[in-house]
């Protein structure tokens, strides 16, 4: 019933983290990347934050997403920087792409938003049968900490025309049996004190046990599995919050 990365959500992605912003995670991508045959697929694709910065070291990158606002607006952002990369509407768990590619990529925690089991399973298994044989997959993956319910955060920015948008972010939902969580944003746009437009966003987010993952990996057929933490590669994570990387191969 309510999208996530709709209008607003998007306008205020790109606000918050323009092409070309890192976590450390660009610098990292560029490294591991480096020696790779063949072109690289980034699912969820965003606005192209990612997408671009590697487009320019020289990668040949595709990039999907299911929201049809963030691939118009990544579009946008690599049409100003005169690039023109392949860009399609798709689904994690059910995307087809005519050729095979040498890596696969996901930044940014994006594949816990597959917060039902049954599509994350669907969706390794997809990507597995996507890459070249001995073509790798990246993903970056978090851990929850302390998940408070009902809890309510507030963020704002100005755009150049003098509007402003706020987002309001609360945790309603977390099943632990099943390992997800579920948080309502409400974003609003203010023109001289009044709403012109608002949108009710219901994000997902699932997590799972490092172990847990590395199983999940090995069923849907990827070997070498490699885990890292905070973009340092090789390094085992030691507690809840810190950004884990699984690299594996077909």
């Amino acid at each position: 019933m309510l999208n996530y990365y709709s209008k607003l959500s998007t306008e205020v992605y790109d606000l918050d983290k323009p092409v070309g912003s890192s976590f450390g995670d660009i610098e990292y991508y560029l490294e591991r990347l480096q020696g790779t045959a063949g072109r690289i697929l980034e699912p969820a694709v965003g606005t192209a934050r990612m997408m671009i910065p590697l487009l320019q070291a020289g990668f040949e990158v595709d990039g999907f997403d299911v929201s049809p606002e963030m691939l118009a607006r990544c579009r946008d952002n690599c049409r100003e920087r005169g690039l023109s990369p392949e860009l399609f509407e798709g689904r994690m768990e059910s995307f087809t792409a005519s050729g095979k590619y040498g890596a696969i990529i996901l930044p940014t925690g994006t594949f816990l938003l597959l917060h039902e089991r049954e599509q994350s399973l669907q969706a390794l298994s997809n990507f597995h049968r996507h890459l070249e044989s001995g073509g790798r997959f990246i993903v970056n993956l978090y851990l929850p900490g302390n998940i408070e319910l009902e809890k309510t955060s507030t963020r704002t920015w100005t755009l150049e025309n003098g509007d402003t948008i706020t987002l309001e972010n609360k945790k309603v939902e977390v099943d632990w049996i099943n390992q997800y969580s579920i948080s309502h944003n409400r974003y609003e746009k203010w023109r001289d004190g009044k709403l012109i437009e608002t949108e009710l966003e219901r994000f997902p987010m699932r997590w799972y046990g490092v172990a847990e993952f590395r199983l999940l990996l090995e069923q849907a057929g990827f070997t070498a599995i490699t885990i890292s933490t905070d973009y340092r590669y090789g390094e085992y994570p030691t507690g809840a919050g810190q950004c884990i990387t699984f690299e594996a191969v077909k």
